[in-house]
């Protein structure tokens, strides 16, 4: 397969606290990778400077052949490219859900309402919430908004997905119909990156999963060596913590 992202050297630090320590990475098209590590390991820092929402101090990130960068006037560009979900939604509360998903390829890339409201009413039926196109954010279950939000970042068609702690502020009943939505497009050929607490749905969807401390990645493999056989005392250690099914 080919390869759709590539991470060399990155390096990042918060003051004189280092986040990222000469990470190195790439990612085939079409592949779901996830990351899982204990917190305050750089995983959310990891994706945020993937799509250029924080600067690199080291090293650089290729999307095909170009390079992400934050201070670049082709990052809007970028950042359609390389989308992602927050677990905080980030919806705008005096808009409809139609309204959320469509302002952003109608103001940015200029397309068409009527073509793009088509999209969005498809896409909306596909995650169950077509029936709260006209609902405002405030109507909505965590859960749906979540939805929302992955519809809203697929509707720019993005080459990769990033998806951070996407279930994370979920009630533990809501988790599975975020989590479906995501399986159904790691079926379907998204390349995704990931990062999660829940082992079952890492252990489900990935092609690879990472294992991230202090900046570095520690482990990786396919999610039957990654769980079924880990090789570092550390991520046994790690895998301990949670009781997930093998």
């Amino acid at each position: 397969m080919e390869e759709i992202l590539k991470v060399n050297g990155l390096s990042k630090q918060f003051d004189d606290l280092p986040v990222l320590d000469n990470l190195s990475l790439s990612v085939k098209k079409g592949e779901v990778v996830v990351i899982v590590g204990p917190s305050g390991c750089g995983k959310s820092t990891f994706l945020r400077c993937l799509n250029g929402l924080e600067d690199i101090d080291e090293g650089e990130v290729l999307l095909g052949e170009e390079k992400v960068n934050p201070n670049k006037k082709n990052l809007s560009r970028t950042r359609e490219r390389i989308g992602m979900v927050f677990q905080s939604y980030d919806l705008f509360p005096h808009k409809t859900i139609l309204q959320n998903i469509t302002l952003a390829p109608i103001k940015v890339k200029k397309r068409k309402k009527a073509e793009v409201e088509e999209e969005a009413i498809k896409l909306l039926d596909r995650v169950g919430l077509l029936s709260k196109k006209d609902s405002y954010p405030r109507q909505l279950s965590g859960g749906q908004k979540q939805r929302v939000a992955i519809v809203r970042a697929l509707i720019m068609h993005p080459e990769v997905l990033l998806l951070d702690e996407i279930t994370a502020a979920l009630d533990p009943e809501m988790v599975r119909e975020v989590l479906d939505v995501v399986l159904s497009l790691a079926k379907e050929g998204r390349t995704m990156l990931i990062v999660t607490h829940e082992m079952a749905f890492a252990k489900a969807v990935a092609d690879r999963v990472i294992f991230l401390e202090n900046g570095k990645i520690v482990e990786e493999g396919s999610p039957e060596e990654f769980f079924d056989n880990p090789q570092t005392d550390r991520l046994k250690r790690f895998l301990k913590t949670f009781s997930y099914e093998k």
